[in-house]
């Protein structure tokens, strides 16, 4: 099958050719991309094609030819090297660059004095394929952080704000913690920060050096119950003004939640929750990137509106290969002293939205005031009144959280791990009594 798309150099049609689908359901290769077609007398195309490949598309990080994009070599006779690529969308803003970098590189091959670039646009089946590829490229390159690989990490999403998502997060980080385990929260909502309220956190984030010299943040830390929660916000950072406006552009979020990420000292976790920002921007792409084995909670209320922007918040993560783990309906219908219900925001949507996307629905949490409550004190509906309508269905969900959804992983009996602490205490050891000497 072929796609006939306008070459703005000569007004031309040209045909591009549309690769294989990728495979999204498994853990096979990365997606296959299609390869150009060649034609005209003596063309070296393994010198053509190995040139092109230190052309790199900067918003996919991935060479041109790697990637799929080069559709057409063809030489004529008066030495001119035609090359067609096939641009993500007509309007790239990125064709000049990749026209100068494909005319400078190609144009230092012998036999050929002009090289000449069109470009055309890639079908939608070739875009999503050629994204799903940078993607899988992507998770190659893991950032290096405190976060231990033992850590369950859930990413707490929605497809819109309005919907409950901070509260979720800031009530499941003090059910975990409550129940002893050490529990990270990460406030990715960058611009819209509401966790150091919503947990009652006060204090700021400090820094200090490793023992390597790099600068480290240290968490704002709170005992809960027998466990320990520990928070990094925006809002937690010295100078830092609750009425001010963040205005920050795509990069400088990416950068300030890759800055929580890698330098932050962590510790020793058995939860990380990230509170995302709503909707599908540049975070939920880049944490794909920098975290990719975290797990994905979809929240939605009932109503149809916010379902749908939802199932865009679970399409977006499964495109950079994240599990969705579930969807937690907030906002359900509230049952009345006479016995009447309450359904605000209507009924059934989050059942819906879990069964449009395939996967569990997690729990229903009603409307209660108590919620409100609870987070305008700093202290979550969960702990605070435990047995009110929304804080029994939290426990409830807590437990399918660690029963179902993401299992702590217990190694304190695990043998190498003894094995390894035991080893790290004979070094620290052996390290005092050479300085004491």
């Amino acid at each position: 099958m072929t796609d006939p798309t306008t070459d703005p150099a000569d007004g031309t049609a040209n045909q591009v050719a549309q690769p294989e689908a990728a495979d999204r359901n498994s853990g096979s290769p990365a997606p296959k991309v299609s390869t150009p077609n060649v034609s005209g007398d003596d063309v070296d195309e393994v010198a053509i094609m190995n040139a092109l490949r230190g052309v790199i598309d900067p918003e996919l990080g991935d060479n041109v030819v790697d990637l799929g994009m080069v559709k057409r070599l063809e030489r004529s006779v008066d030495r001119v090297m035609h090359i067609t690529i096939a641009l993500t969308t007509a309007g790239c803003p990125l064709r000049a660059q990749l026209m100068r970098d494909a005319k400078a590189r190609v144009a230092s091959l012998p036999g050929i004095d002009v090289v000449k670039i069109h470009f055309g646009e890639m079908t939608a089946d070739e875009r999503s394929n050629v994204m799903a590829r940078a993607r899988w490229k992507a998770r190659d390159n893991e950032l290096e952080t405190d976060i231990p690989q033992t850590c369950r990490i859930l990413a707490i999403s929605s497809g819109k704000g309005g919907v409950g998502k901070s509260s979720i997060t800031a009530n499941l980080a003090v059910l975990l913690a409550d129940r002893g385990y050490t529990v990270g929260v990460l406030d990715a909502d960058v611009g819209g920060f509401s966790m150091p309220q919503l947990l009652g956190i006060d204090g700021d984030i400090q820094g200090e050096r490793s023992s390597e010299g790099k600068a480290m943040m240290k968490p704002v830390a709170r005992p809960i119950g027998e466990g320990i929660l520990r928070v990094v916000s925006m809002g937690s950072i010295s100078g830092s003004n609750e009425t001010e406006a963040i205005m920050w552009r795509g990069l400088m979020l990416n950068r300030a939640v890759q800055h929580f990420l890698e330098d932050v000292e962590w510790g020793d976790l058995d939860y990380l929750l990230i509170d995302m920002p709503p909707g599908t921007s540049d975070i939920q792409m880049g944490l794909a990137r920098m975290l990719p084995r975290t797990d994905v909670v979809i929240v939605t209320t009932p109503a149809k509106a916010a379902q749908q922007v939802a199932a865009r918040a679970a399409d977006m993560a499964r495109k950079g290969f994240l599990r969705v783990a579930g969807v937690i309906e907030n906002m359900s219908p509230a049952a009345n002293p006479d016995g009447t219900v309450t359904a605000i925001f209507g009924t059934d949507g989050g059942q819906q939205l879990a069964d449009s996307i395939g996967v569990p629905l997690l729990a229903s949490i009603p409307l209660d005031a108590a919620v409100t409550v609870g987070g305008d004190n700093g202290s979550p509906v969960a702990l605070e009144f435990p047995n009110s309508p929304a804080g029994v269905v939290y426990r409830q969900l807590a437990d399918i959280i660690v029963t179902d959804v993401a299992p702590p992983v217990e190694m304190a009996e695990c043998s190498l791990r003894g094995a390894l602490v035991r080893a790290g205490a004979d070094l620290e050891g052996a390290r005092q009594r050479a300085e004491s000497k």
